[in-house]
């Protein structure tokens, strides 16, 4: 990640001379992305969604976050991951996105690193691992299958620790009741 950028920003003062100022461009970090992630994985836990958040991310800006949505709509396909790059695609205008990165707090599922290739995602940014589902490694590996025509960049384990015990919690609770 590079560090900050500074320009130059022209106001003018009352006399019509130019004033130049140095404008420091912040540069937020992968942690501070997945915090943002963890923030929908935390509004899904209160719905009473399983607790997976995604945000996509481009030049900087957050284009799009999204929580799980599976039980509250009903739709087996309203994954974090899922609803990101809808909702990227429908507010850009377009569905490649190779110049975007998606932070998503667990792993993804075959269905959500397959949207992601055909999305031509430049890069992933996970949490945690999923044992039981993932498809970038765990279970599976779809992207560096080779056999498909894009692969994107991956960064696992980004606040893992806290992405896992935002999980952990709420299964934990579930079997309580």
């Amino acid at each position: 990640m590079e560090g900050p950028r500074c320009s130059h920003l022209g106001v003018f003062n009352p006399l019509g001379r130019a004033i130049f100022i140095m404008q420091s461009e912040v540069r937020r970090t992968d942690q501070e992305f997945m915090q943002l992630a963890l923030a929908e994985a935390e509004q899904a836990a209160a719905a009473g969604e399983t607790p997976i958040g995604a945000v996509l991310v481009i030049d900087n800006e957050v284009v799009a976050s999204a929580h799980n949505m599976r039980e509250t709509w009903q739709d087996p396909t309203a994954h974090a991951e899922s609803i990101v790059l809808r909702d990227a695609a429908a507010r850009l205008g377009r569905w490649r996105l190779p110049d975007a990165t998606v932070f998503v707090t667990l792993e993804p599922c075959l269905m959500c690193a397959g949207a992601m290739v055909l999305a031509r995602v430049g890069r992933l940014v996970y949490g945690c691992r999923d044992p039981r589902a993932g498809a970038l490694g765990s279970v599976y590996d779809v992207v560096r299958d080779g056999r498909l025509n894009h692969t994107y960049r991956i960064t696992p384990g980004v606040l893992e620790a806290e992405c896992r015990s935002v999980l952990q919690g709420f299964f934990e609770k579930l079997r309580e009741v």
